[in-house]
């Protein structure tokens, strides 16, 4: 029996630039992700996905990722540390005003296994969410002696007494560089940075690595850029291609080979409370995030290394 990509190849023929060699090679990555096994960390990652600019695929990045890993059965605990609470959406969890949420963690009120939720979408993922109410959190712990290590404590705690051992724990971060993105680079090892493949986005990368430089100085010294992963894609024009080639000439031990599309697709899927692993699996969009997930998973012993090897120089 031929497989669908063999289908599409022939019903669309297989000229480079045909729609159904497009189909046909997005169809096929679909058939071997389905077939591989993602590695599992042996200990787990935390990881802090975060640029202060908006509109790069922040958000789209952590849900996506997560979902991906979820799927792949790792355990994973998602953080929504962004008062727009658009993960919290993506992922299907109540985060309206006055429902338990991470304010509620950062003001002492609840603990993260209080405030915590099981995914629906999602046997092996649980949600910590968002809500509007934690715009102001900034400004009600600023005088705390311990403010920028609230989430850091209330995490360690969590981690510590809970049943469950996560695979992976995935903070989306407000797109600033305030208290809330400071709390969450302290209470992680890892950043992840979604970078858009557009030359604007270049300008602010070297800010952000700045201010996680800063961390690393002051506050967490083990702090790893471990990946940067290249988002809106656009295979059309030569511009992507000159910023991720820059970006990968600048980093290349940590910007991923896989890039996300510009995808409608991807658009379109929060508007339904989805990921776009859920809401078109077999497109591109998805596609390339699980890739995206796969590469990940599979550099966790090179990383999980390099962050012992840190923590053990700065102690």
């Amino acid at each position: 029996m031929e497989s669908a990509s063999e289908t599409i190849r022939r019903i669309f023929g297989n000229k480079g630039d045909s729609l159904g060699s497009e189909m046909a090679e997005v169809t096929s990555r679909y058939e071997a992700l389905n077939k591989v096994r993602f590695p599992k960390p042996k200990a787990t990652r935390y990881i802090a996905v975060a640029n202060q600019k908006g509109g790069v695929g922040k958000t789209t990045t952590t849900v996506n990722l997560a979902a991906s890993l979820a799927l792949s059965k790792a355990q994973v605990l998602v953080i929504d540390m962004d008062p727009q609470g658009n993960a919290s959406t993506a992922l299907g969890v109540k985060h309206n005003t006055g429902e338990p949420s991470i304010y509620d963690v950062l003001e002492a009120r609840q603990t993260i296994g209080e405030v915590k939720q099981s995914s629906e979408k999602f046997k092996t993922l649980d949600v910590v969410p968002s809500s509007i109410d934690l715009s102001g959190a900034e400004l009600e712990v600023a005088d705390l002696t311990n403010r920028n290590d609230l989430l850091k404590e209330a995490l360690d705690e969590f981690t510590s007494s809970s049943k469950k051992h996560y695979d992976y724990v995935i903070i989306d971060c407000p797109p600033s560089l305030g208290l809330l993105v400071i709390n969450a680079m302290c209470a992680v090892n890892e950043v992840l940075i979604p970078i858009q493949a557009e030359y604007y986005a270049l300008e602010g990368l070297g800010q952000l690595i700045q201010t996680i430089g800063l961390v690393q100085e002051h506050y967490n010294p083990t702090l790893l850029v471990s990946t940067m992963l290249v988002t809106m894609f656009d295979k059309r024009t030569l511009l992507s291609k000159e910023v991720y080639d820059q970006v990968k000439g600048h980093y290349p031990d940590i910007v991923l080979q896989t890039t996300i599309p510009r995808s409608v697709k991807i658009s379109e899927a929060p508007s339904f409370g989805k990921t776009v692993i859920e809401y078109d699996p077999h497109g591109t969009g998805a596609v390339s995030y699980r890739e995206a997930a796969l590469e990940i998973a599979r550099r966790s012993p090179q990383v999980l290394k390099t962050l012992e090897d840190r923590k053990q120089r700065s102690n």
